[in-house]
């Protein structure tokens, strides 16, 4: 203040540091004007350029060039008609050479469902094209599917409703569907292919929760990893090459890498479901596992609008000694699959669901959209967002659409 009344009469009450005394001390009439106030600077620096910002390139311009306001900053030489990003658009061959994000074969992996108790495959009214197998039905598409150049095949067991209890104890069964399923596979195709298997109890138990239910009804954390555990030995003792937990259960991946370390499993790679949401774009999934699911999944999937919390989850897994993790769904969640990618020194994975996959095949048969056209730009979109590989049902016919 005292600064302020020396330098300039009437300016007690002013800040020290008060841009206003500032300026009226450097420049009669300045008062009111904000220190970094661009236009007070401008009308220092140039007489009349009052009103125009520190950075408006047309006042750049006006005082490095008489005569050259309203133009850009940028040389008029590197705009059109020189420029012309067009030129790169020419031909096909041109963008293939120029893309930035390539689909191939090798980035898509097939979900499939075997169910027991069939005998011709069964059709999945909700997700067009999908269906439950049989043993041998799945040996044959699992085949073409590889022969196509898809990347992997991940496996889920529909057990027959009498086989279902409160533990999914069909789910460690060796003989259970999926058990048996990943034996028939890893006979036919060895390392041709990368099988998983999914590593969650919702398709076993007769309540549909991805867990074991304590006595008041909710899911126990505990109980329900010990049982992962069991879950994931008995999938790599019939072949599994990748185990993926998706019960979203607190410490599940450590205690999964340490169960399979233990049983000499070393080399069997956990797909983490990192950041799996509590979304409504599952619906058709669950008429394709036959799950019986009473109330929801809220206290252990996570909320849509959560990325931080996402991003948590996605680090707890590494440093549980995830070997990939995974963002489900995909499409919605696009920026969970940048945000993970910019993360993370593991390979990132995406799951693009089945009501994903479901409302571009109904379009499509409305002849609202190009079904082909629209699941490419779907899956490029995905990847694009950093997926170094896609979880799709379209895993086999695009890998095909792609040769």
């Amino acid at each position: 203040m005292a600064i302020a009344s020396a330098a300039e009469p009437g300016a007690a009450g002013r800040r020290e540091s008060d841009p206003v005394a500032i300026a009226s001390a450097a420049e009669p009439g300045a008062a009111g004007r904000r220190e970094s106030d661009p236009v007070a600077i401008a009308s220092a620096a140039e007489p009349g350029a009052a009103g125009r910002r520190e950075s408006n390139p047309v006042a750049i311009a006006s005082a490095a060039e008489p005569g050259a306001a309203g133009r850009r900053d940028t040389p008029s030489i590197m705009g059109y008609p020189r420029q012309r990003p067009r030129r790169l658009r020419s031909t096909p061959a041109m963008r293939r050479l120029v893309a930035q994000t390539a689909v191939e074969p090798r980035h898509l992996v097939l979900p499939m469902f075997v169910a027991d108790g069939i005998d011709e495959p069964r059709p999945i009214a909700s997700m067009p094209g999908v269906m439950q197998h049989t043993r041998d039905s799945l040996r044959s598409a699992a085949a073409d599917a590889v022969s196509a150049g898809v990347g992997g095949l991940m496996l889920f067991g529909v057990p027959r409703d009498e086989a279902k209890d409160a533990i999914g104890s069909a789910g460690t069964d060796s003989e259970g569907i999926l058990n048996v399923a990943l034996r028939d596979l890893a006979k036919d195709l060895g390392d041709e292919t990368v099988l998983m298997a999914d590593t969650c109890l919702d398709e076993f138990t007769d309540h549909g929760h991805c867990g074991v239910l304590d006595g008041r009804g909710r899911v126990d954390n505990d109980a329900t990893v010990a049982r992962y555990v069991e879950l994931a030995v008995a999938q790599a003792q019939s072949g599994a090459h990748v185990v993926g937990p998706s019960g979203m259960m607190d410490g599940q991946v450590g205690a999964i890498r340490d169960g399979l370390d233990a049983a000499g499993y070393a080399d069997v790679v956990i797909l983490a479901y990192a950041a799996k949401f509590a979304s409504a774009f599952y619906g058709p999934f669950r008429e394709a596992v036959s799950c019986s699911l009473s109330g929801d999944r809220r206290t252990y999937q996570q909320e849509p609008g959560n990325v931080r919390e996402a991003l948590r989850e996605v680090e707890l897994d590494l440093d549980e000694g995830a070997d990939i993790v995974m963002v489900k769904p995909a499409m919605g969640y696009l920026d969970v699959v940048a945000a993970a990618a910019e993360v993370s020194p593991v390979p990132v994975a995406a799951y693009q669901v089945s009501g994903e996959y479901s409302m571009i095949c109904a379009a499509a048969a409305n002849n609202w959209i190009d079904g082909r056209a629209a699941a490419l730009e779907s899956l490029t979109s995905i990847r694009r967002a950093g997926a170094d590989m896609v979880l799709t049902y379209w895993a086999a016919d695009a890998a095909s659409w792609l040769r």
